[in-house]
């Protein structure tokens, strides 16, 4: 069952320059980054109660993200639903007629698995769903 609104993500082309904004411009709470290299990607969160902003930068220049930017440049990139059944949602989701992106959930940030939907199937916006790793809320 999606028991929240995770995070917002937003595709930059560049990590460092982005975080600045976002911590010294804008003052949002900063807590860290990571890699997440099933993804090729790099990631920062920052948290705005009771969600998060997730910025997503190519990882080595490769990956999906560095194909989005080419595509579009840079912006709003997906919206991301928790979980506290991935496989359940994924089956009943496939069960109305959702398709998406990979066969199964993988490893994602902070632990979670997550698995994304073709935006074909939701109106031209990607969704991800991502369902925390054991005692992480």
């Amino acid at each position: 069952m999606i028991t929240a609104l995770d995070h917002i993500a937003i595709a930059v082309p560049e990590l460092e320059t982005a975080v600045a904004r976002f911590l010294g411009d804008f003052g949002l709470q900063y807590d860290g980054d990571e890699v997440v290299e099933a993804e090729k990607t790099a990631t920062a969160f920052f948290s705005v109660p009771a969600t998060h902003i997730e910025l997503v930068a190519p990882l080595e220049g490769t990956g999906p993200i560095a194909s989005y930017l080419e595509k579009r440049g840079g912006g709003l990139h997906h919206l991301c639903f928790r979980t506290d059944d991935i496989d359940a949602d994924v089956v009943r989701l496939r069960d109305k007629g959702y398709q998406f992106i990979g066969d199964n959930p993988s490893p994602g940030a902070h632990g979670a698995r997550v698995i994304f939907i073709h935006p074909k199937s939701c109106g031209g916006v990607l969704i991800e769903l991502s369902q925390p790793a054991e005692g992480v809320a």
